[in-house]
């Protein structure tokens, strides 16, 4: 047997909902006190979030700078590759050891293996990912640390690249 289709609904029924809607849709006094309030509260929470995020893409988008290197301040590089864990893990760490000096006084750079740039640095350098390259102010490389290591090592090698450079 073959499915019958419905009637359509006759125009009272039709008439009655759309009226219906129409009420529902008229915003009365404390509704439109409820929506400002509610938009008094987003629109500082909004404002802030997005402000964060500006601050963070900015920053990430200096770290990619690598003709800052040989400009006179000591550089620490990280070889990176932007889907590797370990890498990720190592960037944090690498953040967390050089919160302790002046941001004026180094750079810390990501050489992205997913550009050319990043690319060419490992070339130059002969490292791979998972690496932190150790640069003087002229841009010369003076170390290399490889792979995450504990907090404290890598404090520690920071902090005698810094002495001595810094």
């Amino acid at each position: 047997m073959k499915k019958q289709r419905k009637k359509p609904q006759s125009k009272r029924r039709s008439q009655a909902g759309v009226q219906q809607q129409t009420e529902t849709a008229q915003v009365d006094r404390r509704g439109a006190l409820r929506l400002l309030r509610n938009l008094a509260i987003a629109a500082p929470m909004i404002g802030i979030a997005g402000y964060v995020t500006a601050n963070r893409v900015q920053a990430s988008i200096c770290e990619l700078d690598l003709t800052k290197i040989g400009d006179g301040l000591p550089s620490v590089v990280q070889v990176h590759d932007p889907q590797c864990d370990l890498c990720l893990t190592l960037q944090r760490q690498t953040r967390r050891a050089l919160r302790a000096y002046d941001a004026n006084s180094h750079h810390f750079l990501v050489a992205n293996l997913s550009s050319l740039d990043g690319q060419s640095f490992a070339r130059l350098h002969n490292v791979g990912s998972v690496t932190l390259v150790l640069l003087d102010g002229d841009g010369n490389q003076i170390g290399v640390i490889r792979g995450p290591l504990t907090d404290a090592a890598l404090q520690q090698a920071i902090d005698a690249h810094m002495q001595a450079f810094g």
